[in-house]
């Protein structure tokens, strides 16, 4: 029997796999959109985003989605 947590967590990972499978190419713009927003930040001086900025969390973050828009792209 599954519980609540169980079947909300299985009817979103069913949404987002058919939306992968309609748009292939979302993941992949989304992430590259990400990297280039990160690169952006950087080159302007003088701006303090924290934690953002000093770890490079928007680019890792687009380097991911990419990738796993590739992989589950090609999966679907």
């Amino acid at each position: 029997m599954l519980s609540k947590l169980d079947r909300f967590a299985s009817k979103l990972l069913d949404r987002i796999s058919d939306y992968i499978a309609r748009h292939r190419g979302m993941p992949i713009l989304f992430g590259a959109l990400l990297v280039v927003l990160n690169y952006i930040l950087r080159a302007i001086p003088d701006t303090q985003l924290g934690f953002v900025e000093s770890t490079d969390l928007l680019l890792h973050l687009g380097i991911v989605i990419g990738l796993l828009g590739v992989l589950l792209g090609d999966a679907f």
